[in-house]
């Protein structure tokens, strides 16, 4: 077989970079609960690089590889890239206000103003909660260039099939996060849209179901470190076969949402206070006390 030159590898599909992904951690989920944070690094070879050690083309290129201070973790580092380009380009991000963008933050952007039905007619727009500018996710979101609803749900950025709606719908019914108590079917916090972005864009991509999960759970254990590592020693405690272990079982509300969490947590010797990895704000690592409770955590 003919080997590839290094400009055609960098140029390959972001299928098959999905491919790749889906390969390395069909593995025993334990495993990767156990070294998640190294393998993630070790998923593209881009890694962990900053964008701001990327060659510039011009310089609107140059001024979006100084924005994303961070990212190549869970998605594939030239995929980023783009995805903040149209970000800023249609104002979702606004750099007079946000400087530096984290991959968190860039998946909360994207997933904010894609438009989909779970933003359309889903919990999120709930007259009983208030509305989405009530949700950290959205009245959080304050980095855009004019009001954020002129960006939630506005902009065409993943287009997806039925089916692959139909998978998003699906993996964000069965995906919690634990610094709030609702699935990321109701992203009201920043994590959970970020998530709700995540899987829009993996789908878009053709990411299989067993891809997609196998994302979603490295984005929480990056997102959530502590909190994943208390789960880790509570499988260890409990006895677990590490082969009844699958992304589903740990995404799922027993174990990542906010309450299924502190009950595993209250289990666990010396577990303490844990920290929550990124933190809930735009451009912050501290975790913010919302106004509302329904409303998770924002800035």
């Amino acid at each position: 077989m003919e080997n590839k030159t290094e400009h055609e590898t960098r140029e390959e599909p972001v299928q098959e970079e999905l491919k790749k992904f889906g390969d390395k951690y069909m593995l025993p989920i334990a495993v990767v609960v156990a070294g998640v944070m190294v393998a993630g690094a070790m998923v593209y070879n881009d890694g962990n690089r900053s964008l701001q050690m990327q060659t510039a083309n011009n310089s609107n290129a140059q001024n979006v590889q100084e924005t994303l201070t961070e990212g190549g973790n869970i998605l594939p580092l030239e995929a980023e890239k783009k995805m903040l380009e149209i970000l800023i380009a249609n104002g979702t991000i606004d750099l007079t206000k946000l400087s530096g963008v984290t991959e968190l933050n860039l998946l909360w952007a994207y997933g904010l103003a894609n438009k989909n039905q779970v933003l359309l007619s889903g919990p999120i727009m709930d007259s009983r909660y208030g509305g989405p500018t009530n949700m950290a996710s959205v009245g959080g979101w304050t980095v855009t260039a004019g009001p954020v609803m002129d960006h939630y749900n506005k902009h065409t950025l993943a287009t997806l099939t039925s089916g692959q709606q139909a998978l998003v719908e699906k993996i964000a019914k069965g995906t919690y996060r634990p610094c709030c108590n609702n699935s990321t079917y109701f992203p009201d916090c920043n994590h959970g849209m970020a998530m709700l972005g995540l899987l829009e864009y993996l789908a878009s991509q053709g990411a299989t179901e067993v891809e997609m999960w196998n994302a979603a759970i490295i984005a929480n254990m990056t997102w959530f470190p502590d909190q994943y590592e208390t789960i880790a020693q509570y499988l260890k405690i409990k006895g677990i076969d590490s082969k009844t272990v699958t992304p589903q079982m740990l995404l799922g509300a027993e174990y990542s949402s906010g309450s299924g969490f502190a009950k595993i947590a209250a289990q666990v010797p010396q577990s303490g206070q844990q920290k929550g990895g990124s933190g809930c704000g735009v451009g912050t690592g501290e975790t913010i006390t919302p106004e509302r409770q329904q409303g998770g955590c924002g800035i």
